[in-house]
């Protein structure tokens, strides 16, 4: 399936979609976070969180690798940046077929371990300031509708 492709002026901008994005999402929803450092996974991350209902303050879980936290559904937040050998186990797959949504940012580091299944999200610096051009990349059913229900 062709991507479907966003330019965002600001922060906000984002944030507001990502929202908008986690009012879709469904237990077992894995979503891939890549792109440029410091282009906004965990802004993105916050707004997902904001749109399934979670109240507490999300932040990157870049040294304790996964963070939980509970609204409509859990959200798994992953960072795996500092992950030293993509092929050690750490359980990844309960959370991937749990009953809530996993959000992994740098999803790349540990690919062999994702499933067939899932939404890749690619934020880029764009033109200077805070503008960002976000790139989906639906992979299986699942997320084709996805998409298509938010894009229409």
């Amino acid at each position: 399936m062709t991507p479907f492709e966003l330019i965002f002026q600001n922060p906000e901008q984002t944030r507001e979609f990502a929202k908008r994005l986690g009012g879709f999402l469904q237990p077992g929803d894995v979503i891939a976070l890549e792109g440029d450092l410091g282009a906004g996974k965990t802004t993105f991350t916050k707004g997902l969180a904001e749109g399934l209902g979670i109240t507490k303050t999300v932040n990157s879980p870049t040294f304790t690798i996964i963070k939980e936290y509970h609204g409509r559904l859990p959200l798994y937040h992953m960072d795996v940046y500092r992950v030293e050998d993509s092929f050690e186990d750490l359980g990844f797959e309960e959370y991937f077929e749990g009953d809530g949504v996993t959000v992994v940012e740098w999803a790349h580091l540990i690919e062999a371990q994702l499933p067939e299944n899932l939404l890749t999200i690619h934020l880029y610096h764009h033109g200077g300031n805070d503008s960002r051009r976000i790139v989906l990349e639906p992979i299986g059913s699942r997320y084709e509708l996805l998409c298509k229900e938010l894009f229409s």
